[in-house]
C-alpha cells in the first residue's frame, strides 16, 4: 500500500493513496481531516481488539471504519444499500469506495500522517 501526503494550496493536508486503497486516503481526507483525536481512537481499538474476535467500527459522515484484530475496512456511507435493493447479479462496488487493508499497514499510515502534521 502506497501513499504519499500533500499541503494544497490552503494549507490543508490531502492524502493519496495506491489503486485499490483510495479510500483510505479518502477517510482521511473527509473524516480525519487533520483530527488527531480520531487517530488516538483508532489505534486504542486497534489495541483493544488485538487477540480476540471482536471488532471495531466508526460511522463518520462519509466514510465508516472497520477493524478486527486483522484487517481494515472503510467503505463509503453511500455503499451502504440494503440487500433487498440489489437486482442478482448486480454489484455496487466502486473501487473509489471501498478499501481493505491490513491493520499493521493502517497503524503505520497513521503515524507517518501524524508525523507528516508536525513537519509542518
Amino acid at each position: 500500500m502506497e501513499y504519499e501526503f500533500l499541503t494544497d494550496i490552503t494549507g490543508v493536508t490531502k492524502v493519496r493513496m495506491s489503486m485499490g486503497h483510495e479510500a483510505v486516503g479518502h477517510w482521511f481526507n473527509d473524516e480525519v481531516n487533520g483530527d488527531l483525536s480520531l487517530l488516538v481512537d483508532v489505534e486504542q481499538a486497534a489495541r483493544e481488539v488485538k487477540g480476540s474476535e471482536r471488532q471495531w467500527q466508526r460511522t463518520g459522515r462519509e466514510y465508516t471504519l472497520w477493524l478486527d484484530e486483522e484487517e481494515v475496512m472503510i467503505r463509503a456511507n453511500q455503499l451502504a444499500i440494503e440487500g433487498d435493493d440489489i437486482e442478482e447479479g448486480m454489484s455496487y462496488y466502486d473501487e473509489e469506495s471501498l478499501s481493505f487493508c491490513g491493520v499493521e499497514d493502517f497503524l503505520a499510515v497513521i503515524n507517518a500522517y501524524r508525523a507528516f502534521l508536525q513537519q509542518r
